[in-house]
């Protein structure tokens, strides 16, 4: 991995802590001994906030990782170790399959499905990114904010597992209602996303937020499922892992983004802990500087 170290050694006597900074959570890894603990923690929050909870654990190590990992590293009161994310992820991937009973085989492809979405190669000494898409938990969170009024990512999950979208999308079979596709695709596949907003069928029509919440995880899910699909593809891996934020207490995400994965011919699974894996890595980094 690619460490950088701050300042000098601190106490050995705590527990080793990862933290992965991102845009709207950091998430923390504990490990005093044996299996970690996770936390989350807002972010914004500030930095003095989260290194006084940091402070108080009386770390023997800290990684840091995530796009805010250089500036909270300033404001600790102990030296840590930073982390670049890829790396962390890279890392984390490899501990959280371990921990689970499966010791994966380089090469396979990791989605990190954040704020946006960045999709990494990880092969033995080195994890790299081959693409991503803007599309991922800030779209999902802006998106519902104003079709919902939902800020609550929580409550939008619920809303999204009640709902139905074939209220709100066009599907093949909208497309085609008479007769088989010309293009030979199946008439429960989505032809346009949200597309059926622009054509009400009658006054009575308007979509419930259950609604509109389940098409906003569609287009997530589908459109990331088939950059994925396709990147894999192209680096001539099976294996997908998905993990993130976005994912967690999210059933119907991780659901559209396994079964169309594995439709489209890919060995995919969604990482235990999944929304922890950059903070893994960062641990992994705090254990080896003990």
């Amino acid at each position: 991995m690619n460490r950088q170290r701050t300042g000098d050694r601190g106490s050995e006597l705590g527990p080793a802590l990862g933290l992965d900074v991102g845009a709207t959570l950091t998430k923390l890894a504990v490990a005093p001994a044996g299996e970690p603990e996770y936390f989350e923690l807002m972010t914004e929050m500030g930095d003095s906030a989260v290194a006084d909870r940091i402070s108080s654990l009386e770390p023997s190590s800290v990684g840091l990782t995530g796009g805010g990992a250089r500036r909270l590293a300033r404001a600790l009161r102990q030296p840590a170790t930073e982390v670049d994310e890829f790396s962390a992820w890279g890392a984390g991937a490899t501990a959280l399959l371990a921990r689970d009973g499966q010791h994966e085989t380089t090469p396979f492809l990791l989605v990190s499905l954040g704020t946006g979405t960045s999709v990494l190669l990880v092969n033995e000494d080195s994890t790299h990114r081959v693409g991503g898409t803007a599309l991922g938990g800030g779209t999902v969170l802006g998106l519902a904010s104003v079709l919902c009024d939902c800020r609550d990512f929580d409550d939008l999950c619920l809303l999204a597992e009640r709902g139905t979208r074939q209220t709100v999308d066009l599907m093949v079979s909208d497309v085609y209602p008479d007769a088989d596709s010309p293009l030979l695709l199946a008439g429960d596949i989505t032809a346009s996303c949200f597309a059926r907003l622009a054509h009400p069928a009658g006054s009575d029509s308007k979509p419930s937020c259950e609604d509109l919440a389940a098409a906003i995880m569609g287009l997530i899910g589908e459109n990331v499922a088939l950059i994925c699909s396709a990147l894999a593809k192209t680096c001539g891996v099976t294996p997908i892992f998905f993990g993130g934020s976005t994912l967690r207490g999210n059933p119907q995400l991780r659901a559209i983004l396994i079964g169309l994965t594995t439709a489209l011919g890919h060995r995919a699974r969604i990482l235990p802990d999944g929304e922890f894996t950059g903070a893994t890595g960062a641990l992994e980094a705090a254990r080896a500087n003990v």
